[in-house]
């Protein structure tokens, strides 16, 4: 029997002078191995959500310092990034994503490193990376400044999510480093459409741009060929009145697997540590410009080395919560008895099946080990 993955935990308490939070975080990820990842004159990825303006449910910059602090130490060169969103808000482009990343309070003087949104100013900059073992994805779109990285670290606020049941360490990695057209795949087939209500007809980028002659101007208004279209995304990411939006027209389950797959193309080849804070547990993204009421109370900080295995700790710690009162999970038309706190929140989802494939990838184990601090 292979042995276990090691989950390391922390809770949120401080009874004494002697440590504070970010300490406390600092020992716990330095207790789980973070100190044996080498890093002089590395650069050093951290990849995590910045928050869509509004929402106050993201994590806060303090914990970000001590993740650049620690790489700082081992000798590395850290920046934080994400990518480009795939719906219209505050994080579509560089320019506006880094405005609400500065409004939401991560700049270079409280973090301590530099931004770089990942997939460039329009979301197009991207690497494609070969994913071994994929079922759904031979290919993953990935923002290029991620890939460029030596050493990936995810730093994951853990919470409820409308399409796949929960947001964790494997969500934020694999649709969170997708580029505009990556995120576009995991969400559907592939193959985008235009609201014609939102077409102005000027055909400047998206007939320019692509190579097969998919966008077809008739009567002032933007169509495209689903027989010529490849999937590319690079309409989407150009169309300057954001006419052009996936159909969302994939499976959930199936959006789960092919999540599992790209965090595969990102971790693939290289040291990689992670860590989730399960705190402010909202039912959605934090893609929302608004957070609901938390859906089970705080809980504590995880690391590992290993996504599965820390998605698989985090989860099983929710599930074991009472529901919080006060939340949708006591709105009418809610069964907060089941179980399980993310399949009464969204009934449709099924967040098992992200760490299932994860784990038929090779990516992980769910069989762990928690180790508390």
């Amino acid at each position: 029997m292979s042995e276990k993955s090691k989950v390391y935990f922390a809770d949120f308490r401080c009874p004494s002078w002697r440590e504070n939070l970010p300490q406390k975080l600092a020992r716990l990820m330095m207790t789980a191995g973070f100190g044996d990842v080498d890093m002089e004159g590395k650069y050093v990825a951290i990849k995590m959500h910045f928050g869509e303006p509004g929402n106050l449910a993201y994590l806060r910059p303090n914990w970000a310092r001590v993740v650049v602090d620690l790489v700082k130490s081992q000798g590395g060169k850290p920046f934080l990034t994400d990518c480009n969103t795939l719906y219209v808000g505050g994080r579509k482009n560089a320019l506006d994503h880094l405005e609400s990343a500065y409004i939401n309070g991560f700049t270079p003087y409280s973090t301590g490193c530099h931004l770089i949104i990942a997939d460039g100013l329009k979301g197009n900059d991207e690497v494609e990376v070969p994913v071994e073992g994929g079922q759904y994805v031979r290919s993953a779109k990935i923002g290029r400044a991620v890939m460029d990285a030596d050493v990936f670290i995810s730093l994951t606020h853990f919470k409820g999510h409308e399409m796949t049941g929960m947001g964790g360490c494997l969500k934020n990695i694999g649709m969170g480093c997708g580029s505009r057209a990556g995120k576009m795949e995991q969400h559907n087939a592939g193959k985008p459409s235009v609201s014609q209500d939102a077409c102005v007809g000027c055909g400047n980028y998206c007939a320019k741009i692509c190579a097969h002659g998919a966008p077809q101007i008739k009567g002032g208004k933007c169509t495209i060929d689903h027989d010529r279209c490849v999937g590319c995304g690079r309409c989407l990411a150009l169309c300057p009145t954001d006419a052009i939006h996936a159909d969302n027209d994939e499976s959930l389950d199936i959006l789960n697997c092919k999540i599992a797959e790209y965090t595969k193309a990102v971790v693939d080849g290289r040291p990689c540590f992670h860590v989730s804070l399960v705190m402010d547990i909202s039912p959605n993204c934090d893609c929302h410009s608004e957070n609901d009421a938390p859906i089970a109370p705080n809980i504590g900080m995880f690391a590992s080395f290993d996504p599965v295995a820390l998605d698989q700790a985090c989860a099983d710690a929710v599930v074991a919560q009472p529901a919080m009162p006060g939340s949708l999970l006591f709105d009418k038309g809610y069964d907060c008895s089941c179980g399980d706190l993310f399949q009464a929140a969204h009934p449709d989802t099924r967040w098992q099946v992200c760490l299932e494939h994860a784990e038929k990838l090779g990516l992980g184990s769910r069989e762990y080990d928690l180790i508390t601090i």
